[in-house]
C-alpha cells in the first residue's frame, strides 16, 4: 500500500511540472552569456548560501513542492535575491496558484529578471533568473491569472523576505480571514482555495476543548473540535457572502454532525465568524436558503465566534494537490 501511494505522489507532482509545461510569451533572452553584475567564486557563493540555496540557486535545482517555507506568507514586504539582495518580487502580486511553490504575477522590475529558455526534462519552458548575478529562481508560464496569464512559479531558497515596515506579522489590512467546517476538511480546502480572491488556505481544527490536538484525537470525537479550513481573501476579489454561498454548495448543512459516510462530531456543519459581520451575513444566508426552500431539510448549521484555530498536521495541508485527489464525497 506505501508503494502505490508513493507512486501517486510521484505521478501526482509529475502532473503539477506537466501542467506549467507551456512556454511563455514573454520576449526571451535566449542562452547569451550575461554581464552579471555580481560575480562570486563557487567557494564565494558556498560560504554566503546554505547547502539547499546553493543548489537551486547556483546549480540549477527544484524544490519539492510545499516544502518551501515561503510558499504560504502572504504578509506584506519585498522579496529578495538571497544572493545579492536585487528586489525581485512584491508581495502586492503574489498569490496561491495551487502548485506548491511562491507565485507571482510579475516582478517588481523585468530589468531585475533574466530570461532563457529551458528545454530540460523533454519540455520546452522559461527559466527565470537573478539578472544581477544569475542565481536559478523558477520558472514563467502562461497559466497565471488575467489580464496578463503570466505566472512566476519560483523557489522559495532563491528568496529572502523582507517584511514590510509596518508589517506585524499579521495578514494584511487589505485581507480577512473566514472559517469553515464542511465534513473533511480536505476538499472543503481545494474548492475554497481554487476561487478567485482566496489567497491562502489552512486545515485545523476549531470550536472544541483541547488545545494542539492531533489529528487521531479529534477523530476520536474526544475533543469536540472540528475539522475547518481558515481562509484568507482579499474582500476586493471575492465577498464574504460569495464564500458562504460556495460553503453551502459543497456540503449538506441539514444532517447533524455527518457528511455523507463521515459520521462525529468533527464532521459538524459550522461557521466561526470572525466579526459581527460576518455573523449578521451568515445568519441572513440561513433565513434566504430557508425561506427560499433550497434544502428539504432544516438547516443545522452552527453560527459561532471563531476561537483558536489549531493548524493541522502538515500532511493534511493541500492534501488535494499533494496526493491528486483524496476529496471526500459528500
Amino acid at each position: 500500500m506505501k508503494n502505490i501511494y508513493s507512486l501517486c505522489i510521484i505521478l501526482t507532482f509529475a502532473a503539477i511540472l506537466a501542467q506549467c509545461g507551456a512556454s511563455s510569451n514573454i520576449d526571451k533572452r535566449g542562452d547569451k552569456p550575461m554581464n552579471y553584475t555580481v560575480t562570486k567564486s563557487d567557494i564565494e557563493w558556498k560560504t554566503i548560501l546554505t547547502p539547499e540555496q546553493y543548489r537551486v540557486m547556483r546549480e540549477g535545482g527544484t524544490e519539492r513542492p510545499f516544502s518551501g517555507p515561503l510558499n504560504d506568507n502572504y504578509r506584506d514586504g519585498t522579496y529578495f535575491c538571497p544572493g545579492c539582495g536585487t528586489a525581485l518580487f512584491s508581495s502586492a502580486t503574489k498569490y496561491d496558484h495551487r502548485t506548491g511553490c511562491p507565485s507571482f504575477t510579475a516582478p517588481i522590475d523585468r530589468k531585475n529578471i533574466e530570461y532563457r529558455q529551458d528545454t530540460s526534462h523533454g519540455m520546452v519552458r522559461t527559466e527565470v533568473r537573478c539578472a544581477a548575478c544569475g542565481a536559478h529562481l523558477g520558472h514563467v508560464f502562461d497559466d497565471g491569472p488575467a489580464p496578463a496569464r503570466e505566472h512566476y512559479c519560483i523557489n522559495s531558497a532563491s528568496l529572502k523576505f523582507e517584511p514590510a515596515a509596518s508589517d506585524t506579522n499579521a495578514v494584511p489590512a487589505r485581507y480577512e480571514k473566514a472559517t469553515f467546517a464542511a465534513g473533511c476538511f480536505w476538499g472543503v480546502e481545494h474548492t475554497l482555495g481554487t476561487m478567485k480572491g482566496v489567497k491562502a488556505t489552512s486545515v485545523g481544527y476549531i470550536g472544541g476543548r483541547t488545545a494542539n490536538p492531533t489529528y487521531e484525537q479529534v477523530c476520536s470525537g474526544a475533543t469536540g473540535h472540528a475539522e475547518a479550513v481558515e481562509v484568507t481573501f482579499d474582500p476586493s476579489v471575492v465577498s464574504y457572502n460569495e464564500l458562504l454561498a460556495a460553503f453551502f454548495a459543497l456540503h449538506n448543512p441539514t444532517t447533524l454532525n455527518r457528511q455523507g459516510p463521515d459520521v462525529g462530531e468533527q464532521y459538524r456543519s459550522a461557521i466561526f465568524y470572525h466579526t459581527d459581520e460576518q455573523k449578521k451575513a451568515a445568519e441572513a444566508m440561513i433565513r434566504t436558503l430557508t425561506t427560499e426552500k433550497r434544502f428539504k431539510q432544516p438547516i443545522v448549521t452552527q453560527v459561532v465566534p471563531a476561537g483558536t484555530f489549531f493548524r493541522a498536521e502538515e500532511y493534511h495541508q493541500k492534501y488535494h494537490e499533494k496526493r491528486g485527489g483524496g476529496s471526500c464525497a459528500f
